[in-house]
């Protein structure tokens, strides 16, 4: 089976062998068609994300042969003609046709509204581990070994945005679970790589609370009103001023804030 991956350095595999291009120019050709795979990608795009506002005058030919380099690596791996993936020219542009099982984007995005939709209906357990596999699907930044240019920011954005709301999903299936203990050391790296996110902070100075480390709770309290004043001048936001308040005051919520 083919499968392609992009959420993190750019994979191709077919049947346990990998066949990823190594030309950087026909990688982010690839790369731009994966990350709007199903959807027509304009020339004009192309040309953007390989040269920028000044393409050489070769640049529509050239990109002709690297649609030309990836059909003949697709031959090469024996789907010519498929169904399900296949780089179809249209006048406007190009569009790979990939099936919903063969992009680990897509698979992550259809995990994670499955696990939201089980956690909303309080199938916490099952929610739990769709969304440790989707989250799992990550191995890095979006394409990450492929330069990202002004094309593709809306679109890795977006991915990056949904990986952390699964996360927050997660974190909060787990917590309705009682892991309160476990998380902690996953929250303190999260608040660490997303020192703005107040959700993150408020989850971490909850389970430490709840793990009977109030000191602890109230200095991770201080760290984020220091960093949300010296980054952004502002002060914690409700929840957190109230958390704050629940810990001095020796209060455990029965369940974690809702998400």
């Amino acid at each position: 089976m083919l499968r392609f991956s992009i959420l993190g350095p750019l994979e191709v595999v077919h049947d346990d062998r990998a066949f990823t291009p190594t030309a950087p120019r026909v990688r982010a050709v690839l790369g731009l068609l994966l990350l709007r795979a199903n959807r027509l990608v304009s020339r004009d795009a192309i040309l953007g994300w390989l040269w920028g506002e000044a393409p050489p005058r070769s640049a529509i030919t050239t990109t002709q042969t690297y649609i030309y380099q990836l059909r003949r690596a697709f031959e090469r791996a024996g789907i010519t003609g498929s169904d399900d993936e296949l780089i179809e020219t249209r006048p406007q542009g190009y569009l790979l046709h990939v099936g919903p099982d063969r992009l680990d984007a897509t698979a992550f995005t259809q995990l994670t509204e499955r696990g939201r939709v089980l956690l909303e209906e309080g199938h916490t357990g099952a929610a739990a581990q769709l969304l440790r596999t989707a989250v799992g699907l990550w191995r890095g930044p979006v394409l990450a070994d492929v330069p990202v240019h002004g094309p593709l920011e809306p679109d890795i954005a977006h991915l990056t945005e949904l990986r952390t709301r699964a996360l927050e999903l997660r974190i909060e299936a787990d917590l309705r679970l009682g892991h309160h203990r476990e998380l902690i050391p996953e929250l303190r790296t999260l608040v660490a790589t997303h020192p703005l996110n107040e959700w993150f902070h408020a989850r971490l100075i909850d389970v430490l609370h709840r793990a009977g480390r109030r000191g602890d709770a109230l200095a991770a309290y201080e760290h984020v009103r220091e960093v949300l004043n010296e980054e952004l001048g502002l002060d914690p936001a409700p929840e957190l001023r109230q958390l704050h308040l629940d810990v001095l005051n020796g209060y455990v919520l029965a369940t974690a804030a809702a998400a």
